[in-house]
């Protein structure tokens, strides 16, 4: 089991409770993993948040969906995801 500090968007507080609700309402209804893992330290998961919205979420994006799709299932090799 990974020892990766995660937050419980159910107990945020703050402005971590308010990035929750926005998360939650931008992915229908669903808080994503990668948002709990970057929540605890903002410094880190704010600039990574942007560069994700930027290359995956915005109209013009430079990725395709194969594209998008494709990268996530590398990342999801390299950190030993589930298959």
């Amino acid at each position: 089991m990974a020892r990766i500090l995660t937050l419980d968007p159910e107990r945020a507080r703050g402005i971590r409770k308010v990035l929750a609700w926005r998360a939650k309402r931008q992915y229908g209804g669903t808080v994503p993993g990668i948002f709990k893992v970057l929540a605890p330290d903002l410094n880190i998961g704010l600039p990574i948040s942007w560069i994700y919205d930027h290359l995956h979420l915005r109209k013009g994006s430079p990725l395709s969906r194969l594209q998008r799709e494709m990268l996530a299932t590398v990342v999801n090799g390299l950190i030993g995801g589930a298959p």
